[in-house]
């Protein structure tokens, strides 16, 4: 019995003193390891994307800012200015985001599970070490650690338009003036407005031209276009006639043979860099002279370099190509 009752009395003892001492060990280390992960959130170490990889069939889960640098490094030239750089990184983790379903984006529609692809054909293009390596050979530490730095730099950074992230899209050179969203695609976007772009123009792609023959352009426009026969009746003057322009310039309708087609249609049926173009006839064929390279909407990756390069940051730049955004940080800092 006495037995008994010293080791009840050790049992209160511990009950008392000793079990609330580990409850609070317990309670102190869980706050603490509560705190460690809310800095790690914070820092957004803790953010993942997941990405479909077009080129072997397979989704894959990684860091978002470890993602952005890999659109950085496959999207825009590293030889740019860093500031340049920073632009794009913010307009890829943009672009990341608003498709990120735990940030309540679609993801990527036709693959499931995905946020976003690989394929630069309908997502942002994306390289791995491998592919850099490749591609920049002996440059490739340098030009990497400049892709990091611009990155860590914005970290967590996106482009908002009234407080959600926006279709953060972007071309390659504009030349003379970026287009609207409205004229290119049908639909408006207050933040993607045609602005005057004088930078670009030491882009290597600012100018092209293009000769198609009469057969070759009724090969690509079909039978239908009566493209030989208006040649044959008119001779090859009277194939082709711009009707008119959009409000930046570039090719709204345009005439060859007996079909009327718009300056997407013309420029993505006969692989134009740009809508923006003037032709004219020379004998048997079309001479196309083409301004800028891709769709012209949003950041002017040429343009925003010459930018960087007369001082302008990258907040500068992309206020200026999407009209009346700000910046906001997704990690809360």
């Amino acid at each position: 019995m006495r037995y008994i009752a010293i080791c009840s009395i050790l049992l209160v003892i511990v009950s008392v003193i000793a079990v609330p001492s580990i409850v609070v060990v317990l309670s102190t280390y869980d706050t603490n390891r509560m705190a460690d992960n809310q800095s790690t959130v914070l820092r957004g170490e803790d953010i993942t994307i997941k990405v479909y990889m077009h080129e072997i069939n397979q989704i894959v889960s990684m860091n978002l800012e470890d993602y952005v640098k890999g659109v950085v490094a496959a999207e825009m030239p590293a030889e740019f200015e860093v500031e340049a750089l920073k632009a794009q990184a913010v307009a890829a983790r943009t672009y990341a985001v608003k498709h990120m379903v735990i940030f309540g984006g679609t993801g990527a529609g036709e693959h499931p599970g995905a946020d976003v692809t690989t394929d630069h054909n309908d997502s942002q293009a994306w390289y791995n070490e491998t592919k850099l390596k490749e591609n920049w050979g002996t440059n490739y530490s340098k030009y990497w650690s400049k892709v990091c730095t611009a990155v860590d730099q914005t970290q967590g950074l996106i482009i908002t338009y009234q407080g959600e992230p926006i279709n953060a899209v972007f071309h390659s050179t504009s030349g003379e003036r970026t287009a609207s969203a409205k004229e290119v695609w049908g639909f408006d976007y207050p933040y993607l407005q045609s602005v005057a772009c004088s930078w670009d123009q030491l882009s290597p792609r600012y100018q092209d031209t293009k000769e198609i023959s009469l057969a070759e352009l009724e090969a690509r426009l079909g039978t239908d276009a009566g493209i030989m026969a208006t040649a044959q009746s008119g001779g090859s003057a009277g194939v082709v006639s711009i009707i008119d322009y959009t409000d930046s310039g570039r090719v709204n309708r345009v005439r060859i043979g007996s079909k009327t087609l718009t300056g997407l249609e013309v420029r993505q049926q006969l692989e134009l860099r740009s809508a923006n173009f003037n032709v004219k006839a020379a004998s048997d064929k079309l001479i196309f002279r083409t301004i800028g390279y891709g769709h012209g909407v949003g950041l002017c990756q040429y343009g925003a370099n010459g930018q960087a390069k007369q001082n302008r940051d990258f907040r500068q730049i992309l206020t200026y190509y999407y009209t009346g955004t700000a910046l906001k940080n997704i990690f809360g800092s």
